[in-house]
């Protein structure tokens, strides 16, 4: 029975980064990912996002980032991130979707439909796009228009001459309201009040929000997104939604969905013919459930006061793509992190030695 030193699930920038610093310290290790070719959940994102319109995209380690151009993300990420395996020669296996993971007489099996994989030690690399939120309201099934999330997000021409109802208060709603309020009329509803940022998002600026989402995580608290606390900037693309007043949120949630549009409490409402929820994601942790990570507040708790990736309730598990490193801002620190935490379990509980 093979038994191999660490397995790697997600290849996105997180697990890609991992990947790449445990070759260079000689961990011997695969990595699994769950979709069809490579470039993680960019090769998802809309037709319309373009290069310009990443917050961020970091550079994978010891290399370049990519230009931020007119060109479509979801063609020139994948491309990236493709060119980069073959470059570094990265032990990538897909597509595997991973069900479960279980533990084996003190070995970790990682199963996909018939498949298993052994090894003594997981970097977990999944991230939150196959996980999808939608919150609930009465009677969002009697509405006749069209209800999507930012997964389904076909672009904003798809909605031209519509009237549409976007929720939520972050990035994501005001890409959509920058690309979509000069062509149709929109409507924003927001339960958090959106920071408006004004200065510069520098790398000082980017690593005092990672530190906050890091509290939460280092006391088992399930994480909020970085965004949450980096506040909301306007980019230059969405000034003209800007001047016609796509960004004048309403600060209430309505009550409840009708067939035709949305209701207040006091008994106001509003037609709408599309909703568009960017109401974000969650972890897509649910195959680590064998392993009860989660703590009582219902996160898995890491350590270093949160700047690690290691599973406090096992030291064999780190989490890339989770809580503070679940944006671009802190995914390549994360991967190298967790090689080292990898590395250093293996050193401290060596295989043992069969005598034949």
């Amino acid at each position: 029975m093979d038994i191999l030193d660490s397995i790697v699930i997600g290849a996105g920038q997180a697990g890609l980064s991992a990947s790449y610093h445990l070759r260079r310290l000689g961990v011997r290790h695969v990595v699994l990912d769950g979709d069809d070719a490579p470039g993680g959940a960019w090769q998802h994102r809309w037709d319309a996002l373009t290069m310009r319109d990443v917050h961020r995209v970091a550079e994978l380690p010891g290399d370049e980032p990519p230009a931020h151009t007119t060109e479509r993300a979801n063609q020139v990420i994948p491309a990236y991130f493709a060119a980069y395996e073959r470059e570094h020669d990265l032990p990538v296996i897909r597509p595997v979707r991973v069900d479960r993971v279980t533990e084996e007489d003190g070995i970790l099996a990682v199963h996909a439909g018939d498949r298993v994989w052994r090894s003594r030690t997981l970097v977990n690399a999944t991230g939150t796009w196959t996980q999808p939120f939608i919150p609930h309201y009465p009677g969002m099934e009697t509405f006749v228009g069209e209800q999507l999330h930012t997964v389904d997000y076909p672009g904003p021409e798809h909605f031209r001459g519509q009237r549409v109802l976007v929720v939520g208060g972050g990035a994501s709603a005001v890409q959509f309201l920058g690309a979509l309020a000069p062509i149709t009329d929109t409507l924003w509803v927001t339960r958090r009040e959106p920071v408006w940022r004004t200065d510069d998002f520098t790398p000082e600026a980017g690593a005092a929000a990672v530190a906050l989402v890091e509290q939460r995580v280092a006391r088992g608290l399930a994480p909020q997104s970085v965004v949450s606390v980096t506040g909301l900037a306007l980019r230059a693309q969405e000034q003209e939604a800007a001047r016609l007043g796509a960004y004048d949120a309403r600060r209430e949630m309505f009550q409840r969905i009708e067939p035709d549009g949305v209701r207040w409490a006091d008994g106001s409402s509003e037609p709408v013919d599309a909703i568009l929820w960017a109401t974000g994601f969650r972890p897509a942790i649910g195959h680590l459930a064998p392993l009860h990570l989660r703590s009582e507040l219902g996160g898995i708790q890491l350590d270093r006061n949160g700047r690690g990736t290691t599973a406090v309730k096992d030291p064999r598990i780190q989490l890339v793509g989770y809580g503070p490193s679940a944006s671009t801002i802190g995914a390549n620190r994360a991967g190298r992190t967790a090689a080292r935490g990898v590395r250093q379990y293996l050193v401290q509980h060596p295989a043992p030695v069969t005598v034949g």
